[in-house]
């Protein structure tokens, strides 16, 4: 188990100086990663959005610009000290709690309550709120590190993960309430919660899922019938029902059975370009992705969320205290859930739930929202890699 640690307040003179050093000591495949994926977004958008209003360029012009801020968002992260927002933890839960109510009263866009319309964007608390609950739970955890062994401190923190991930539910957005719940799970896993309080946690969960997709037969609907529908239709293969989100599916496969080896090229992907496949752009980019550059082109994709992930991993091992830790799990199980689950439904093996492929689907809050987590990731690293020679330094002399 790791043990929490006190993290030291450097001189401000001393702040100042390591600041502009934290730039050259950035993880580079780290960033690599992250920048290859916008290059593989903005290549397969500009033939997603060529069937969309109001065209392609208008689609990766705002991707690119979304990415410039993400990256500057995350150059500026890497070089503060990250345990310093422990500090402000109930701040940041505050501010989640809050931004997630307020998208309530928010105007409707497509039947949901999930936008707060902004000049340039339209700003999904909901993404915010990924980073600003790991934040949040991670320093509440690290505050009762030596009660771990407590229930009570385990339902604290399922109370706190399960508040937002009910209010994001009414929006609706299922897929992004998972995502919180994952993160919850996550966390308490990473700072070595009892098992027997991990397993009663599944426990509930698994006779949550009974109570889901049993329940309508004995009337008891916790979840809307098209909720239902996408949690139901990957299990069926052949899925031959006119329902949309069957008719999503078979899309879906279509394109990406199309792709083959190399790809159906530019010109010839006409389950895009011709609008069969439902959002393209967003949602089921990973499936224009694999018919218009096929195997070759999804496994490049894959193999960079896969450095990507190595990265995250290497980086928690380094942390250099529990905080940063819990931040690094927090994020990389943020980054696999998205991952597995976008790509999955694409492939009819997981359930079809709006969850945004990170770096590759069109939108600025998903597009920050990912460097952010990619900055956290690097003042993590600067710090580790700070805090490791200034340790061999003493061992020195």
């Amino acid at each position: 188990m790791v043990t929490a640690s006190a993290t030291p307040l450097r001189p401000a003179e001393q702040g100042t100086s390591a600041r502009p050093r934290s730039l050259f000591m950035l993880d580079p495949l780290l960033m690599v990663a992250a920048l290859g994926l916008v290059a593989c977004s903005l290549v397969t958008l500009h033939v997603a959005a060529r069937g969309q209003v109001p065209g392609p360029s208008f689609y990766v012009e705002r991707q690119a610009l979304y990415a410039v801020g993400g990256l500057f968002l995350a150059l500026v992260l890497s070089m503060i000290d990250y345990s310093r927002l422990r500090e402000y933890k109930y701040v940041l839960y505050a501010t989640m709690v809050v931004l997630d109510v307020v998208v309530l009263a928010m105007p409707p866009i497509q039947n949901a309550h999930r936008w707060i319309p902004l000049p340039f964007l339209q700003f999904q608390s909901s993404e915010f709120g990924k980073i600003l609950l790991i934040l949040a739970l991670g320093a509440f955890l690290v505050d009762r590190a030596r009660r771990l062994d407590q229930w009570r401190t385990m339902l604290r923190i399922v109370l706190l993960a399960l508040l937002p991930a009910l209010i994001v539910m009414a929006q609706p957005d299922l897929g992004t309430s998972l995502v919180y719940v994952v993160v919850g799970f996550t966390i308490l896993f990473v700072v070595g919660t009892p098992w027997k309080q991990l397993a009663a946690l599944m426990a509930v969960a698994l006779a949550g899922l009974v109570l889901v997709f049993a329940g309508p037969s004995f009337g008891v609907h916790v979840l809307k019938g098209y909720q239902q529908q996408r949690l139901t239709t990957f299990l069926n293969p052949t899925c031959r029902s006119h329902t949309q989100t069957c008719y999503q599916l078979n899309q879906s496969l279509i394109a990406i059975g199309s792709g083959e080896k190399t790809g159906r090229g530019t010109l010839g992907a006409t389950q895009t370009e011709l609008n069969y496949l439902p959002a393209p752009s967003t949602d089921f980019v990973f499936a224009a992705l694999g018919e218009t550059y096929g195997f070759v082109g999804a496994a490049l994709v894959l193999s960079l969320y896969a450095l990507l992930i190595w990265r995250a991993l290497r980086i928690l091992m380094m942390a250099k205290n529990l905080y940063g830790t819990v931040i690094a799990g927090g994020i990389l199980a943020m980054l696999m859930f998205q991952i597995f689950v976008n790509v999955g439904m694409t492939l009819g093996i997981m359930p079809t739930t709006g969850v945004p492929l990170p770096l590759m689907s069109y939108g600025g809050s998903s597009v920050l929202v990912t460097f952010i987590a990619v900055g956290l990731l690097q003042s993590i690293y600067v710090q580790g890699r700070m805090a490791s020679a200034s340790k061999n330094r003493a061992l020195i002399s």
